[in-house]
């Protein structure tokens, strides 16, 4: 149930999204006769590439290369469906590809042109791509992928204190909350967002961040267990809807333009950048919020569930994030 509840999200947030920037230049208050070298200019400016930067290519080949490999010898060594079910597969093709249309279809470089096409960028990335990834379970089929030894090491080396015990920091709901939070808050600060624009590195920098702590953020929400632990990754999912919708409502309803970055770049498209402000702000308040508020729903069915003594509810096994030792033992 938490598969398709997650999956359902991805129509809402493109639907949203897509018929905000659809209808947007339609919409505005633009003046009957802008002449015909602006309306072309405006329409050259549409006309986006695809963004095959090689290292997010390779990153993206690669981890579907080791999934499926990954996933042919495990399934092989205990059977079809057996420790990562056809369900959870699904969620990572799911998540791959919203990660694809994030950072390699027009989305990204229409995000340096538009504050709205940026959010549904961030959106896809925290929301969309990082929960079904979760579900799919990834790192227990990629070390499948390994040598044996290399899985030997891995599994030695995870297991350290000096690594074992920052992880379970990072991925307490308490840690996963706050550092999500905070990449969240901070870079939306004009000075840091602007920056990033302009800096390839930064940028970089900001939407590894936005999909790590969104990662740990989901990992540590969808694999509790323990009837009390759900209790807290729910309170945890509630306060996240609350403080970013709060962000997307700032945005929103604010009478004046955040990001310089836009103020130019906005209007060469036909959209005034205020408006185009406001429309990113509904895609991280609605259907984003929306995303938080929905799953914690499904946990509050599994935490019933769980209340009344009778199986979990959802598509996620309990101790998720820990589900190498659920599988057959490489």
């Amino acid at each position: 149930m938490v598969v398709i509840a997650v999956r359902c999200l991805i129509a809402g947030l493109l639907l949203t999204g897509g018929v905000a920037l659809a209808h947007a230049p339609g919409a505005l208050d633009v003046p009957a006769d802008p002449g015909a070298v602006g309306a072309a200019g405006a329409a050259a400016g549409w006309d986006l590439p695809w963004s095959f930067e090689p290292w997010v290519v390779t990153c993206l080949l690669a981890s579907a290369a080791l999934y499926a490999i990954g996933l042919r010898r495990l399934w092989g060594r205990a059977g079809p469906g057996r420790g990562v079910s056809a369900s959870h597969a699904g969620a990572f093709t799911g998540g791959w590809f919203a990660l694809a249309v994030a950072l390699v279809s027009p989305v990204d470089p229409l995000g340096a042109r538009l504050f709205s096409a940026h959010m549904l960028q961030h959106e896809l990335l925290m929301v969309v791509a990082a929960p079904l990834m979760v579900v799919g379970k990834p790192l227990a089929v990629w070390v499948w992928a390994l040598p044996p030894p290399w899985r030997r090491g891995i599994g030695a080396f995870f297991h350290r204190p000096a690594w074992r015990l920052p992880w379970l920091m990072l991925t307490s709901p308490l840690g996963a909350w706050t550092v999500h939070a905070l990449a969240l808050w901070l870079w939306h600060v004009p000075a840091l967002f602007d920056a990033a624009i302009a800096n390839q590195a930064l940028h970089t920098l900001q939407h590894f961040s936005f999909l790590f702590t969104a990662l740990l953020f989901w990992w540590s929400a969808l694999g509790q267990a323990e009837r009390a632990a759900q209790g807290t990754a729910m309170l945890y999912l509630f306060t996240t809807m609350v403080h970013s919708s709060a962000l997307g409502a700032l945005l929103t309803l604010s009478p004046f333009v955040w990001y310089p970055t836009y103020l130019q770049s906005a209007p060469a498209l036909g959209i005034p950048a205020l408006q185009d402000q406001q429309l990113g702000g509904l895609v991280m308040w609605i259907p984003a919020g929306s995303a938080y508020f929905v799953t914690g729903l499904v946990l509050a069915m599994r935490w019933i569930g769980l209340s009344r003594g009778g199986a979990a509810y959802g598509g996620i096994p309990a101790g998720a994030p820990h589900s190498a030792s659920h599988s057959p033992r490489p």
